[in-house]
């Protein structure tokens, strides 16, 4: 696409140290090529940000304070909010869309680490890697593995995804071409479109207690708060792991402590709630758990594509054609 003759006014709004990992010198001559911007200005409170006033798209990612009322009655030119990360939930309001403004996000670049993350969870879980690679170093010897662990591998196991987000949709597009059984439990999804995603519509307790590994992809909802309790864990197979790169308040982090500290399940866990937790939690050092900081979703490398997401969207914008990530207000009730 050529860069067309009019070039809209644009403002990074976000923490600055996102702009800065986000936004390299190669991705600001791009983006200068569409619109005005001054790319060291960074709105990371919007009282302080005169540019406000002119700016008819806001790039935003992580750190964007709220897009509310009363910036939106000084930013009288806004049209359009380039999300440069996932969830718009946290800072465009319910007035951004009283006003008709155009919103896109990059949750769907975003979603591609956290699908890779989880096959690699899924994979890895089934082979018992962690518990292999323990006793390996423990004995420094070959063992009769398959006799430890009979029925590992990943061979016709069966894998049940929770939630048909983004992510979710990724993770089964991933695991299709294996050789697995895959389940999926998700309300709005209906058996035929879920034989379309390469899975098997099931309910969440049938699909709970099933599965080999559980993977939770739900959006963040008060009706999801606590969807793994302790009921729940109870209903895993003994052996089964649970994997969770969605929220932490999906999981009552109790039941799973308890249930984990049995041995009698094995959980892959990225996000937990609170977001770091206890340095007294067994969860750090129970072996049949491993605890990750939060980092499925895009880092380092990774970012580039977030970028490259939010870069192309401006470039449609300008062009006058729709975007290709567009976010639906009505579709965030059910969505993270």
């Amino acid at each position: 696409m050529q860069p067309p003759a009019r070039r809209p006014r644009a403002l990074f709004a976000m923490g600055r140290r996102h702009r800065d990992t986000l936004f390299p010198a190669p991705a600001v001559r791009r983006l200068t090529g569409w619109v005005d911007i001054d790319p060291d200005e960074v709105a990371e409170d919007f009282s302080r940000a005169p540019a406000l006033h002119a700016a008819e798209i806001l790039i935003t990612s992580w750190g964007c304070p709220a897009i509310d009322g009363d910036v939106l009655a000084r930013a009288p030119a806004l049209k359009a909010v380039v999300h440069a990360a996932g969830s718009v939930k946290h800072h465009v309001t319910r007035a951004c869309w009283d006003r008709g403004i155009r919103v896109s996000s990059a949750a769907a670049a975003n979603a591609v680490p956290v699908a890779e993350y989880t096959v690699a969870a899924v994979l890895l879980a089934n082979k018992r890697v962690l518990e292999i690679g323990a006793l390996y170093r423990e004995h420094r010897a070959p063992l009769d593995w398959s006799r430890r662990f009979p029925g590992f591998g990943n061979y016709r196991r069966t894998v049940g995804v929770v939630g048909a987000s983004l992510v979710g949709r990724k993770v089964l597009e991933l695991l299709r071409p294996h050789d697995l059984d895959l389940l999926l439990a998700d309300p709005h999804v209906d058996a035929e479109q879920a034989r379309r995603l390469g899975a098997r519509q099931v309910e969440l307790d049938e699909l709970v207690a099933a599965s080999d590994v559980v993977s939770l992809h739900a959006p963040e909802l008060p009706e999801t708060r606590h969807l793994m309790d302790a009921r729940r864990l109870a209903l895993m197979r003994d052996g089964a792991t649970l994997v969770n790169t969605a929220r932490g308040s999906l999981v009552d982090t109790g039941a799973l402590t308890a249930e984990a500290a049995t041995g009698r399940i094995h959980a892959v866990v990225d996000v937990t709630e609170p977001e770091v937790l206890p340095a007294g939690s067994p969860l750090y050092r129970l072996p049949n758990v491993l605890l990750t900081p939060h980092i499925a979703g895009s880092l380092g490398g990774e970012l580039g594509r977030i970028t490259h997401s939010a870069l192309d969207e401006i470039e449609r914008y300008c062009a006058g054609r729709p975007f290709a990530h567009a976010v639906r207000h009505e579709a965030l009730s059910t969505s993270a």
